[in-house]
């Protein structure tokens, strides 16, 4: 009998393994690098293959995940922090896409008392088994708030661009979160390349520089190329992958998903995103 116990408790330990979302935080050095727009446009494309993706806007102050969908930020962070209501409370959907507005209530997540942090810790546990994906959006930079998520998420995506300042700071972006835990995953996004060539060149540099200086491999996600019709996405407040999907830029963007399943078999995930994030977020507090 203790051997079925134990065997049944191993098969359930694997189903919620099995069940349990990819955590993926996108970074990016310095502002203006197209971070979000590229967030949101991934996280459709995994819409489009069938996956259910949560799109949680962590840019304090300047959120404007909504916006890209052509949509409003009708319930953000805030209300959740307000009204003592469920994370799902606030989930707000756009083309097949769940996702839910920052905003300049995430400042004061942090602030919250251990008890309502310990309930948003257990909605996110509900919702990391209910999504194939938990994708955040962070800002730019590496602020303590922002750290808490950073090393609590099983990978990252750096998008920076051809520009010196924005491979710069994406390095730096990478030495900083590597100093405070080796193991993190990086993927490079290069986006804004005039052609494949600058791509290639960009990307190997950075990987070359993080492998000598940091010891760590990253892993190449891709290229975005400078597209007109991405300008006029934006303005029309479309996803370029939807108003335009046979541009340039859309079917770049598209190829990601297939890239990180390739790099991610090479790496070891974290064994808990929620685990680690309670860690960071109450046992370690206010030590960034």
């Amino acid at each position: 009998m203790r051997d079925q116990a134990e065997s049944l408790r191993k098969k359930l330990f694997h189903a919620q393994m099995n069940q349990s979302a990819k955590s993926i935080a996108i970074v990016s050095g310095k502002g203006g690098v197209g971070k979000t727009n590229f967030s949101v446009n991934y996280a459709l494309s995994l819409v489009q293959q069938g996956k259910k993706v949560l799109l949680f806007d962590l840019d304090i102050g300047m959120g404007n995940v909504h916006l890209i969908l052509g949509a409003q930020a009708e319930k953000t962070i805030a209300d959740y922090i307000t009204e003592n209501c469920s994370l799902s409370d606030i989930i707000q959907h756009s083309h097949g896409l769940d996702y839910i507005s920052g905003g300049n209530g995430l400042s004061e997540l942090m602030n919250l008392d251990s008890d309502l942090l310990q309930r948003f810790l257990r909605h996110m546990e509900s919702l990391q088994t209910t999504y194939d994906y938990l994708i955040f959006d962070m800002g730019a930079g590496a602020q303590s708030f922002y750290l808490q998520f950073l090393l609590s998420v099983q990978h990252i995506f750096v998008v920076t661009t051809p520009e010196p300042t924005a491979i710069t700071d994406a390095y730096s972006m990478m030495k900083y979160i590597t100093l405070l835990d080796q193991n993190q995953n990086f993927y490079l996004v290069c986006n804004r390349v005039e052609d494949d060539t600058e791509g290639r060149e960009v990307l190997q540099r950075l990987k070359t520089a993080v492998k000598k200086f940091l010891q760590k491999d990253v892993h190449i996600l891709g290229m975005i190329p400078e597209d007109k019709t991405l300008k006029k996405a934006v303005l029309a407040q479309q996803p370029v992958v939807l108003a335009y999907p046979k541009s340039k830029v859309a079917k770049a963007i598209q190829t990601i998903p297939f890239s990180f399943e390739q790099g991610r078999q090479m790496v070891v995930e974290s064994v808990n995103f929620i685990q680690r994030l309670r860690t960071y977020l109450l046992d370690r507090r206010g030590t960034f």
